[in-house]
């Protein structure tokens, strides 16, 4: 048998790069993640995201682009969550009152960001992301957040079914362990969008800063 890489080249390895107009979306970085009392307690895979996460966020504003934020609240008796609810128990942990609801620390909302609330691991399902989006003529997706295997990778295949390049940036996005983490980045990368790493998008962030001066000047 094949190892897993010589398996998909030539089939799953196709490239389809950045956008001219990009929005950086940041996934359910809630305190749930980096609370050890808390079972969706993340360790270490969540604080690297989170603080990749901020580095993108600095860059993205500096470069004038939309940043989103998303997070998830539930009625007190959890009906608006449905199925989703009454199968993953943690989700508790976002129930009205519950500090592990709040965003993690480090992570206060500026006044210009999009706050989009959600229920279900997808951002943009049951919610206003994709028509916002549009509406502000964004034509990708710079994807971080928590977690890998659950909310982000639900995202992902949102986003590129709604039409968006998407960017899913590898250190700015986490998971409670390693192996569903790089399993999901693997398969998003195979089919559904570009996994990128912090330093390329960076620079693609910077370059993006230039060109707009250019522009205002």
């Amino acid at each position: 048998m094949s190892d897993r890489d010589s398996n998909y080249a030539g089939v799953y390895d196709r490239s389809v790069g950045f956008g001219e107009r990009p929005a950086l979306l940041m996934v359910d970085f809630a305190q749930a993640y980096f609370d050890p009392e808390c079972p969706l307690y993340g360790g270490d895979g969540c604080a690297n995201a989170l603080s990749a996460g901020l580095e993108l966020r600095r860059a993205a504003r500096a470069a004038g682009l939309p940043v989103i934020l998303t997070r998830v609240s539930y009625h007190p008796s959890g009906v608006d969550g449905g199925r989703f609810f009454e199968k993953a128990a943690p989700l508790e942990a976002f129930l009205p009152g519950r500090s592990t609801a709040e965003f993690a620390d480090g992570l206060t909302p500026e006044t210009d960001e999009v706050i989009v609330t959600k229920q279900y691991p997808s951002a943009f399902f049951a919610t206003s992301l994709a028509p916002m989006l549009t509406s502000m003529g964004c034509d990708s997706v710079l994807l971080t957040g928590l977690t890998t295997s659950g909310c982000v990778r639900a995202s992902c295949v949102d986003s590129m079914s709604h039409g968006f390049r998407t960017l899913v940036v590898a250190e700015a996005c986490g998971d409670r362990h390693s192996a569903p983490h790089e399993a999901n980045l693997f398969d998003m990368n195979a089919k559904y969008a570009d996994v990128v790493s912090l330093p390329e998008t960076l620079a693609y962030l910077q370059r993006h800063a230039c060109q707009t001066v250019k522009i205002v000047s």
